[in-house]
């Protein structure tokens, strides 16, 4: 009973931590109230739904899609671009139970492990002039 228990409690601990770890639009306006409240009403509710939009500043796509897991900076004879890119983790959590005996004894253990499968490129916001130039959707990123 106890390891039931026990088990329940560590893949419940599990989940909480992966799941608290994901920055949302509203929590990352909630920390930015006054430049989020600067902006024009549209690219608010652009903010809100996560989408970025052509002629974005950094600052825009910041609060929509978070902080890039890469930037990108290409140079090219018209100038210096960045590309942000953003990756969705494809991510694992296995559970093991196992029980063994031996010499007058018998143990068990009970196990929780997550874990990342690697990551796929989900968007690409390139940036010109400081602004969103073009953004690539790639979709569920498979």
């Amino acid at each position: 009973m106890k390891t039931r228990v026990l088990s329940a409690l560590l893949l419940l601990a599990a989940l909480l931590t992966v799941a608290g770890c994901q920055s949302t639009p509203e929590k990352r306006i909630a920390k930015n109230e006054a430049a989020f409240a600067a902006m024009p009403a549209e690219a608010q509710t652009k903010i809100r739904a996560g989408v970025v939009e052509i002629g974005f500043t950094p600052a825009q796509v910041e609060l929509a899609k978070g902080r890039p897991d890469r930037v990108i900076t290409r140079t090219t004879a018209k100038g210096e671009t960045h590309a942000w890119v953003y990756e969705r983790r494809r991510t694992g959590l296995g559970f093991g139970f196992g029980v063994g005996g031996g010499s007058g004894g018998l143990g068990g253990g009970v196990g929780v492990g997550t874990g990342g499968r690697g990551a796929a490129v989900a968007c690409v916001v390139n940036f010109a002039d400081g602004v969103v130039a073009s953004v690539e959707d790639h979709g569920d990123g498979r």
